[in-house]
């Protein structure tokens, strides 16, 4: 199960630095706000496969429901009730605001991952 795959992991490290620039030069209302949350999803998901051997669709289900739970931790505000509103850090990667917009976000950014798998295991047979 414990693996190493370079391929994920350089993707892991593509998307991340995505992220970065996305968060630190873009602010606008789309790529920001909408593009940042479908690729988020993509980058938790090329990590773990970076390193675990487990299943598409298992990460898939795993990230999925890992980033909705997030979200609803968002909607009580959990950041504050820890007493962690005080940290940036904590804020940005916790997060502070729920949105519905967000979940769909984050499922069409699984059906992205799910279709590109399923293409790339049909040319790889």
């Amino acid at each position: 199960m414990l693996t190493f795959n370079k391929n994920y992991f350089i993707l892991t490290l593509l998307i991340f630095f995505t992220e970065v620039l996305i968060a630190l030069f873009i602010n606008d209302t789309f790529i920001r706000p909408y593009i940042g949350d479908v690729l988020v999803v993509i980058l938790i998901y090329c990590f773990i496969k970076s390193f675990f051997k487990f299943s598409v669709n298992a990460v898939a289900l795993f990230v999925l429901i890992f980033s909705f739970t997030v979200e609803f931790l968002q909607y009580i505000n959990i950041v504050d009730k820890l007493g962690f509103g005080n940290y940036k850090i904590a804020r940005i990667v916790i997060g502070t605001s729920f949105s519905w917009i967000d979940l769909l976000c984050y499922t069409i950014g699984i059906m992205i991952l799910l279709i590109v798998e399923k293409q790339l295991q049909k040319t790889s047979k």
